[in-house]
């Protein structure tokens, strides 16, 4: 049987929290349970580098993530869980495939146009003031990601989809110009994804500093909970589930009877108080035994590592004869006797 490849990155720069969860890890741990699929993980340690200088940072939020996806039951023997740093064909990839992509390309990418626009508003005279190589060409080292194990499938947030579409624009130049290696990769958004919103009501994201870190302590997560903002109605008034934080959190967990039940007490008035008691209570016995397994990982680093470099070997028996392929294909190559 011919398994659909299907391929996720996790850049390296913060704490797994609870959006993180229910947006993307939770989907991906179950996928890589799935005979029909052959899923790659990997921790995207050289993406970090484009928004991340401090080294500490980069490096225990490697060691976290992987402890993370470990705990929470990822099938490595089915899917392939690696290091982006451990794999040097991917870098070696993307400087072939820098080659043939167009800088015009480049230059439509969305954080690119944002940095850019962001100058001009604020009355820079260089437009690029500020904006690295690295983030220039990220679409590029992306590309080589997916391209290098010939992903079909790449879930993906709405932010990225372009990316993906830059990928398939830069393996159809490649293979016009060289040959047909590469295969081209098919963005996938979740319908019925979760967004969860975090503290202060926005979006729950590390650059709104309003995240609940997937395996808080237990006080510690009690006491953010009761921080996540409300509006003022009194014990009794009826409540709206939707726009609630308290609920859209309650929803990402909860069964669909639960979350039925859970409307109608919102309807009959519930206390804010109450409600944040649920909450705390059901996210608590929901995770601590991930927690107790995650705390367990932190302390055997070397386990993790362990797993990293079998990931990695499984991941380069695919990357070493592949880019042999390609650098033939260019005319980097030994010449034979």
């Amino acid at each position: 049987m011919n398994k659909a490849i299907v391929l996720t990155g996790i850049t390296t720069t913060g704490t797994p929290h609870l959006g993180n969860y229910v947006g993307a890890i939770r989907p991906a741990i179950a996928a890589s349970k799935e005979a029909s699929l052959l899923p790659f993980y990997f921790l995207a340690d050289y993406h970090a580098l484009i928004k991340c200088q401090e080294p500490t940072r980069v490096q225990q939020s490697s060691f976290e993530i992987a402890a993370t996806w470990l705990a929470l039951g990822l099938d490595t023997d089915n899917a392939v869980f690696y290091r982006q740093s451990d794999v040097p064909e991917i870098m070696e990839l993307t400087w072939i495939l820098t080659c043939v992509a167009s800088k015009g390309l480049m230059n439509r990418a969305h954080a690119y146009k944002a940095a850019v626009a962001d100058n001009e508003q604020s009355g820079e005279n260089d437009p690029d003031k500020g904006i690295t190589m690295g983030l220039f060409s990220y679409p590029i080292l992306m590309a080589a990601d997916i391209l290098m194990f010939k992903a079909n499938k790449v879930p993906v947030g709405k932010d990225q989809i372009q990316h993906i579409e830059m990928a398939r624009d830069i393996a159809a130049r490649f293979n016009h110009i060289y040959g047909p290696h590469f295969a081209l990769p098919e963005a996938v958004i979740a319908e019925h994804g979760a967004t969860l919103t975090g503290l202060d009501g926005r979006k729950m994201s590390k650059s709104y500093q309003n995240t609940i870190p997937l395996f808080e302590p237990e006080k510690k997560l009690r006491k953010l909970i009761n921080k996540i903002v409300t509006n003022s109605l009194l014990p009794g008034e009826p409540k709206l589930t939707e726009g609630c934080t308290l609920f859209s959190i309650y929803q990402a967990f909860a069964s669909p009877d639960e979350i039925v039940q859970m409307r109608e007490n919102y309807a009959n008035g519930m206390g804010w108080g109450d409600m944040k008691k649920i909450l705390f209570d059901y996210l608590n016995n929901h995770l601590a035994p991930a927690r107790e397994r995650y705390e367990v990982l932190l302390q055997r680093p070397e386990h993790i590592e362990e797993q990293l470099q079998e990931g990695a070997k499984k991941a380069r028996a695919v990357s070493v004869p592949f880019l042999q392929e390609i650098r033939k294909s260019v005319g980097i190559h030994r010449i034979s006797s």
